[in-house]
């Protein structure tokens, strides 16, 4: 607040509505829809209510513009904000408006970012931002009387948002790619070490170290946002939360229906596993936990693909219980489990470092987001007009 007070120098703002044709220009006259099978195909990106829909020959606009979702924001809350520039294609979803001479447009774009539109919005099912209303919106102007100064507070907090924005891009990207690295790494190495030569390892049906098991039907009225356990209802996340559990930790499960049927994931807490979930259970004299967890992530795309059914996929038991398995020095059982655990502890690593970049990855974005959004609010906090009673 003090930096925008300093910006400022004692200045005033003006609010000015978006319908001020002075400050702001409103050209939705050459917006044209055009349907997926009729357009052609081209380098122009083609703008819908919330993104980049396709890429066409040909344009509507040629500058720089703030796209307003008219109707179908994904989110009415964090209303749909688009910047765009150069040549692009405009749909009837979204009002294209610019700054004129007074207004740096990129300012305009990241004020509109932190506008609440709801009061603005028509229509009890898929609210819309009729252009009647959108021109009403005010827009804060520092120091309208001297477009100089004005422009160059508007330039100070464009540069310093969009340092932040560019901060948060370059981080997801070295952060993705490192991400990215660290999973080839570790699926380079799972398929060497679980790949053996003939006559180091026996090769038998999963099913002959294994039990599998399938999880129980829960009461959806015992599932809740908090509880001691959490329950899945397959193998990718879980469903809820609730204050009983059927399994231990560190405990492997695979997806049974639906979309993810086939995914391994590997729980290390209790839990309850749901009507969806194939719990597997080693058998320890035989095999290790975390041997059977490796392999099976090296095999998942091989369950991903045998799901069948015509209405929600499933995997049958059989699909994961004739899955052959190597089983190094099978006739020593102690060498064998010995050799297992080698290979598990250099497996580990590298997941536990692939999964630590990939937990840190969506945090991190999203504390970037944050500090962008924090510096934004404050950076854009103009005095309010002050409302004069009688």
């Amino acid at each position: 607040m003090n930096y925008l007070r300093k910006l400022l120098d004692g200045a005033g703002v003006a609010w000015v509505p978006l319908g001020d044709k002075s400050f702001f220009e409103v050209e939705n006259k050459n917006r044209k829809p055009v349907k997926a099978s009729l357009r052609i195909s081209g380098k122009t990106p083609y703008y819908g209510a919330n993104n980049i829909q396709d890429y066409v020959d040909g344009y509507t606009h040629n500058g720089e513009y703030v796209l307003i979702a008219e109707d179908g924001s994904t989110s009415l809350e964090n209303y749909s904000i688009q910047y765009a520039t150069g040549k692009f294609w405009a749909n009837n979803h979204v009002h294209v408006i610019c700054g004129k001479s007074k207004v740096n447009t990129r300012f305009l774009y990241h004020y509109l970012r932190i506008v609440n539109f709801i009061p603005f919005l028509t229509g009890s099912g898929r609210a819309k931002l009729t252009k009647g209303n959108m021109i009403e919106i005010p827009v804060p102007i520092p120091c309208p009387e001297n477009p100089k100064k004005s422009l160059g507070i508007q330039a100070e907090i464009v540069r310093i948002l969009d340092a932040f924005t560019e901060l948060t891009t370059e981080l997801t990207t070295e952060l993705t790619t490192e991400l990215t690295a660290r999973k080839k790494q570790y699926n380079h190495y799972r398929d060497q070490l679980l790949t053996f030569a003939q006559g180091e390892a026996e090769w038998v049906p999963l099913g002959e170290v294994i039990r599998l098991e399938k999880g129980r039907q829960l009461n959806k009225q015992l599932l809740s946002e908090i509880g001691l356990y959490p329950a899945y209802n397959g193998g990718v996340s879980y469903s809820g939360f609730t204050d009983t559990y059927n399994y231990n930790e560190n405990t492997i499960i695979i997806s049974q229906g639906g979309a993810s049927a086939g995914f391994v994931n590997f729980v290390t807490s209790k839990f309850y596993a749901n009507a969806h979930c194939y719990i597997v259970l080693p058998k320890p004299e035989i095999v290790q936990n975390r041997y059977v967890y490796h392999f099976l992530k090296l095999n998942q795309e091989r369950l991903t693909d045998k799901q069948h059914g015509a209405g929600i996929p499933a995997l049958r038991t059989s699909e994961i219980l004739d899955i052959p398995i190597p089983i190094p020095s099978a006739d020593d059982p102690e060498k064998s489990l010995a050799e297992q655990a080698r290979i598990v502890a250099l497996l580990d690593k590298f997941d536990a470092l692939t999964n630590s970049i990939s937990t840190g990855l969506p945090r991190e974005i999203e504390l970037r987001q944050k500090q962008y959004e924090y510096y934004r609010n404050l950076l854009l906090n103009f005095p309010k007009p002050v409302e004069v009673t009688a």
